[in-house]
């Protein structure tokens, strides 16, 4: 049968389209994708007009997703039958365990032709994930150029601007003319991760500067690249931070910028999809820090429930051995406050209260230092904001505290066990018996509420003020701020808390005699 008589299904596609806001977007976008059924369904019939019809319409990450649940055999017959400049991005965008599957059932010689299409850096970062028998095998597939282009980046740390590099890039000397450089872009820019930012060495190999291509095109034929290149572009370091490259590229809106080796000569480029990704997975990884999560390498739904367990595990039982601190505390204290039983009721409200608070605080300042806002020198600096916002805060939480807790001792939601005198039958006194309008309840209704708000009050600020601290001295001894913060924060928080809260009890209550 002729692939032509195969009846040709309309490409997935939302009904309505994507979710609009009709206030901000004024035309409906459409987005075409494809189901894992209808991709297995055109492969097994080896229809190849319907298969470059879907590379044609359909992102290639889209398509990756649904191969990602084909069988290793009909992956295999996509892989042979559609062209090598098709699947190269498609093979870059599958999941680790697929590409490995694929590498290990396609022969050496379909291999050779699909890893000669990839981009060095991308399939640099697959081999690195690959066991040591797959990786070989990859390696040995590749050409010449393209091994030792894998091996340059492979021998970087994987945190450093040389792990995330591309080597395909357009270089050019200073001393050449505007007019040959736009021929050269022509004839060998597709080969090049990015043809928009051309990077100028001088005769020495040396990097000298940076030329967009808008300012390229719109420059006259015989100037000379020296003449309207970038001098002042910035530039890194193969061993420089992955996160401090992308906070280059973000802050100063490039495209790509350049990696240099030891001798000031140009290694690699950075571009801006490249940070992109880095941005991404640093604040992953921050989350799961700041969530007592140790990082993970895989996707969720990749992830084996027994590496969950482990990455969680650890982390708890830190956290439970810590808690002993506030178990320590309340164990000294309890038997002095046994006549005001009621204010153990209130000890949950006041730990939460100042973590979450403390947990707001840690978080902007988590970024800030992520962001390069600030530095941990200008910790007096931002020490001093947050104790203004601190003070405002814990004032407001009080007052609200104060309130509520009244009405919860009115109401009947908390109640005083040591009002013996109003408890009838066992019920304690509340709105709905009437028991409550005397002096004697309004009386310790409101020291309760009086000595938790106070508690409260300076626990929030409390919190707020360490939440600024334990980062800040994180990032000046060369710490993660986001794994070191956590932990301690919820410690000294609960036990600070509890200190202050049975402080207070202990001067209004047993010394004024409130």
């Amino acid at each position: 049968m002729d692939d032509n008589d195969h009846e040709q299904k309309p490409l997935d596609t939302p009904s309505e389209g994507v979710d609009l806001n009709e206030q901000d977007i004024s035309e409906e976008v459409i987005v075409k994708t494809i189901s894992s059924e209808h991709l297995a369904e055109v492969v097994r019939s080896k229809n190849k007009a319907e298969l470059d019809r879907i590379f044609s319409e359909v992102a290639d990450i889209d398509i990756a997703e649904a191969a990602d649940e084909l069988d290793v055999k009909d992956l295999i017959v996509l892989f042979r039958d559609i062209n090598s400049q098709q699947t190269a991005p498609l093979f870059d965008d599958l999941s680790q365990e697929k590409k490995e599957e694929l590498v290990r059932a396609l022969t050496d010689k379909d291999l050779v032709k699909l890893i000669n299409e990839q981009a060095a850096d991308d399939l640099a970062d697959t081999v690195g994930d690959m066991p040591a028998n797959l990786a070989i095998k990859v390696l040995h597939a590749a050409d010449k150029d393209m091994r030792a282009d894998i091996n340059q980046i492979l021998k970087y740390k994987p945190d450093t601007a040389g792990a995330i590099m591309t080597t395909e890039y357009l270089e050019f000397k200073e001393s050449q003319t505007v007019g040959a450089t736009i021929d050269a872009v022509r004839t060998i820019g597709r080969e090049a991760e990015t043809v928009y930012t051309i990077f100028v060495r001088n005769d020495k190999r040396k990097f000298v500067g940076t030329v967009d291509l808008d300012d390229l095109i719109f420059a006259k034929q015989d100037q000379k690249l020296s003449d309207i290149m970038n001098k002042d572009a910035p530039s890194v370091h193969a061993q420089t931070d992955r996160e401090e490259v992308a906070n280059i590229i973000r802050r100063y809106d490039l495209n790509a910028v350049a990696v240099l080796n030891d001798d000031e000569c140009l290694t690699g480029i950075v571009t801006v999809d490249d940070a992109v990704d880095v941005i991404t997975a640093e604040a992953n990884e921050d989350i799961e820090k700041m969530s007592a999560v140790t990082p993970m390498e895989d996707t969720y739904l990749e992830t084996h429930p027994w590496q969950m367990a482990k990455k969680c595990l650890p982390w708890i039982v830190v956290l439970l051995f810590l808690d002993t601190f506030s178990t320590m505390v309340v164990d000294k204290l309890q038997y002095q406050f046994r006549p005001y039983s009621i204010l153990i009721a209130f000890i949950p409200v006041l730990m939460d209260t100042g973590g979450n608070a403390g947990g707001q605080t840690i978080a902007i300042v988590i970024r800030g230092l992520a962001m390069k806002e600030f530095e941990p020198k200008e910790c007096w600096k931002v020490l001093r904001r947050e104790a203004v916002s601190a003070l405002i805060i814990a004032t407001g939480v009080a007052a609200a505290g104060f309130i509520w807790f009244t009405l919860e001792q009115y109401l009947g939601i908390v109640t005083n066990p040591d009002l013996t005198d109003l408890v009838v039958n066992d019920i304690a006194p509340s709105v709905w018996n009437g028991r409550c309008w005397n002096t004697e309840f309004f009386y310790a209704a409101m020291t309760v509420s009086l000595v938790v708000s106070l508690a409260l009050f300076v626990a929030v600020f409390l919190s707020k003020i360490v939440a600024v601290l334990l980062p800040m001295g994180a990032a000046a001894i060369k710490k993660d701020p986001a794994i070191v913060s956590q932990p301690l924060l919820t410690t000294i928080v609960d036990v600070s808390s509890l200190l202050v809260y049975f402080l207070v009890a202990y001067l209004l209550i047993l010394q004024f005699h409130m």
